[in-house]
Formats: C-alpha cells, structure tokens, sequence
C-alpha cells in the first residue's frame, strides 16, 4: 500500500532543480533540461502590440473594476474557450491569476491546512512537490503509466485508507512523462474523486499542445458538482514571460477569489487587457495549428536522434502532445551524476529524482524537444547518450 512521506528527501535534490532553472538562462547551454519551450515559438511581436494598445488606452477605473476576479473581458473569453471544449464554465468561476503556478498555490491554500495530505502523481513535476512542502503539506504518491498517466486502483487505494484533503494531478501532457489520461479513464477518475467527496486540482498548462486533430476532453466537462479546479496560463502556448494564467474554480471560486486578494491582490491589469483583446480579435488558433506542427515535428526529430545513440536498455515512451520526452536508461545509469556530467559538456537535462518526493527514478531523465532540433541539440544529444553508454565511477 502507498504511504504518505514528507519532503526532507526532496530537500536533497533542490540544488539539482535550481542549477537546473540557471543553466536556462545561459544561452550556451543546450536546454534539453528546461521546462520552457523556445521563445521564438511565439507571436510576441504581435502581442507586444496588444499590449501596448492596453497600456496606452488603460481606462484608470480599470486598475479597481480588474482586482480578483480579473478582468471581465478575458474570463469571458476563458469561458467560452472552455465552452468550444464541450465544458460550461461561467466567467463568474474563472479567477485571474499571476500564472498557473500561482493557481496551484490559490487552490492548495484554499483546501488545505498545514500538516494535510495531498495525492500527487509519480513522477510528477517539482513545482507541485515544491509548493505542498512550502505550505507544511504531506504527499502521498500515486504511481502513474507512461501512455495513460494515473493509476486508478492504487488512487482508489489512497483514499480508502488515508485522509486525502486533495490531489494535486497534471492529465494532458504531463510533466515529466508526456502521458495522456484518456476519456474513459478521466470520467472514472473525476467520478472516484467525487464519491470521496476530495477536489481535484488539475495543472493543465499543456492541454492546447496535442499533436493529433482533436483536444483532450476537458475535465470540467465530466464535473457535474464543482469538485474541480482547472488551472492553466498562457505561458506554455501563447504569451511566455507575460504570467497570464487562471483557476475555473467551480465551488471553490469565492474562496479562492479571497485567497488571491489576501495574497497577491492582483494580477496585472494591462496585460489582462492585451491578452483579452488578443483572443477577442482572432488569431490564437492559427497560432496554435503551427506551434503543435513545430512541436509534433521537433518530437520525431529528438526520438530519432535518442534513438540513433543511446545505450541498448534505453526505454521512451512517445507523447501525444507537449514537449517532453521521458527516457527510462540502463539501471547501471546515475540520473543525478549524469545530469553533472552533462552540465560539464554545456548540456542541461531534468534527473528523474527531482521528480519524486522518495528520490525514486534514479535511471530516468527528463527530455526537452521544445527547442529546434539543430545540429547543436543533435551533437548535445550524442554526447549525452555516451556519458549514459560510458560507466560509472
């Protein structure tokens, strides 16, 4: 049976993580360790426009009328994106948000207390382990599925025997393993949720990056009672650097409305406006037909590549959308030792332990192919998988 742990283990690897987010910044490292796709993949031109049309019409009752919930104009547009996605979710729900991180932070905070417990996925993405041990919280993790992401019998498990206040689950595109809950598995899980009376906090940052025809179906379409919080930004498929991101709340709206006022108070109001206008006027869907063309194709790149050079024993599975690539080496391989190893050849990767409150994934790595894949990325991605092909000492 799983049990629940805290995060002194996970202290350990924070050096990893932060060394990790700097070698972002150094344009002489190749990012295949970021969790940001490449900046150039976006109209930032086009929404610096907006944004300075925002600024320079900003009527001063703004900075009042735009305070939490947000702006009127962007939460309607929210709502019927998710109306386009089969969902009814009224603007009245929507909480603006300084990015999806924040979101997570509104949510833990308005179901939680310190010294709770929260279920998350393993692997799961840091920033999740990171915020639950920052506000005094337990993790409980729940083993996912490369291809179909969380187990549903080790979760029915958890909370038939533990008293899970919330589960923290990323569904589409995960970070770090790619996985994909489908339809069928997604409604049993919001229905398991829902008779355990247990909200579900969903960070779906990735959901507009499917590489097929169709979006994944949107959980707040199959939520009937308000239990879950969907949480997503624009800064994985539209508007990096501009912290756009919001919580559709359901029951929870009003008190986590509180929570971002006593909080952060607000989030900026200009930008609100650009990005309102921006989806008012058209455009976004272009966009995102050629941001997932770019990404589906840079993915096929980096899998043929992987697969030209890494060690016999190296185990991928390929996603459906996103930007990561979840790589399972030889059990003889260090994740943490590679990852400086790699770091020495100016090439960044995501050790898989980072991933995982008990340090588990030792032989895993996390890939990035939101990057083009060059000549550069190429020979990084040589030279990483004979570090992982040489051995150990």
């Amino acid at each position: 049976m799983t049990r629940p742990v805290g995060h002194s283990t996970q202290l350990a690897v924070s050096d990893f993580i932060f060394e990790i987010l700097d070698s972002v910044k150094d344009s002489a490292v190749v990012p295949l360790g970021s969790s940001f796709p490449s900046p150039y993949l976006f109209p930032l031109d086009k929404l610096g426009r907006f944004l300075a049309a925002a600024a320079r019409h900003l009527d001063p009752l703004s900075t009042i009328t735009d305070l939490p919930p947000g702006n009127d104009e962007l939460r309607r547009q929210l709502s019927l994106r998710y109306l386009a996605h089969g969902a009814s979710v009224s603007p009245g729900e929507i909480v603006i948000t300084s990015g999806a991180m924040e979101g997570i932070n509104l949510c833990l905070q308005a179901v939680t207390r310190p010294g709770d417990l929260i279920a998350i996925e393993s692997p799961t993405f840091y920033a999740g382990l990171q915020a639950s041990e920052r506000l005094g919280l337990k993790v409980i993790e729940i083993p996912t599925h490369p291809r179909e992401g969380i187990s549903l019998t080790a979760l029915e498990d958890a909370l038939r025997h533990h008293p899970i206040k919330a589960c923290l689950f990323m569904l589409n595109f995960a970070n770090p393993t790619g996985s994909l809950v489908p339809d069928e598995r997604r409604r049993a899980l919001v229905e398991l949720l829902d008779r355990h009376d247990v909200p579900l906090i969903e960070d779906d940052v990735y959901a507009e990056l499917h590489f097929g025809p169709h979006a994944p179906l949107c959980s707040k379409a199959v939520d009937p009672n308000g239990r879950v919080m969907h949480v997503s930004s624009f800064s994985k498929c539209l508007a990096p650097g501009y912290r756009i991101g919001w919580i559709a709340a359901g029951r929870y709206a009003t008190l986590i409305q509180r929570q971002k006022l006593s909080t952060s108070l607000a989030t900026t109001v200009p930008v609100q406006i650009a990005m309102a206008d921006y989806l008012k006027q058209g455009g976004y869907e272009n966009h995102l037909r050629h941001l997932r063309r770019s990404l589906a194709a840079q993915e096929a790149m980096l899998v043929e590549a992987v697969e030209a050079h890494f060690p016999e024993g190296t185990r991928l599975a390929r996603p459906q959308g996103g930007y990561f690539l979840w790589l399972e080496l030889p059990r003889t391989v260090d994740a943490l030792l590679l990852h400086r190893q790699a770091l020495e050849q100016g090439i960044s990767i995501a050790p898989g332990p980072i991933f995982s409150a008990k340090r588990e994934f030792g032989h895993c790595i996390r890939l990035n192919f939101g990057h083009p894949v060059d000549e550069r990325l190429r020979a990084a991605v040589a030279t990483l998988a004979r570090l992982a092909s040489t051995p150990q000492g």
